[in-house]
C-alpha cells in the first residue's frame, strides 16, 4: 500500500471516529432532555451498553484495518496506518482543546 493511501485511510478512520465520538457526546450531553431524569434500573444499563458498543465501534475504526493488514503480512503498512491514525486523532483532539480555549 502506498504511503499516500495509508495517510488517506488514517485520516478517514480518524474523522469517522471523531464524528462517532461527537454523536455519542451529544447524546450524553442532552440525555436528560431527551430521556428525562433516570428513575429506574434501565438508564444505567443503557449507558453501560452504549459504552461497550462505543468501545467496539471505535476499536474497529482505529484498529480494524491495521489488524487486517498485519494478519495479511503487511506489517509495516499496518503499523504506519495505526500510528498515522493515532496522530490524526491527537491532532483532532488538539483542535478541539484549542476551540474550547477560544470559546471560553
Amino acid at each position: 500500500m502506498k504511503n499516500s493511501k495509508i495517510i488517506f485511510w488514517s485520516a478517514i478512520n480518524s474523522l469517522a471516529t471523531a464524528i462517532y465520538v461527537s454523536l455519542v457526546a451529544y447524546l450524553l450531553f442532552n440525555g436528560g432532555k431527551i430521556f428525562g431524569q433516570a428513575t429506574n434500573f434501565w438508564m444505567p444499563v443503557a449507558l453501560l451498553l452504549l459504552f461497550v458498543i462505543s468501545a467496539t465501534i471505535t476499536g474497529l475504526l482505529v484498529l480494524g484495518r491495521p489488524v487486517y493488514l498485519f494478519l495479511n503480512g503487511a506489517k509495516t503498512e499496518a503499523l504506519k496506518l495505526l500510528f498515522y491514525t493515532i496522530g490524526f486523532l491527537a491532532l483532532i483532539m488538539v483542535i478541539v482543546f484549542i476551540t474550547l480555549l477560544l470559546i471560553k
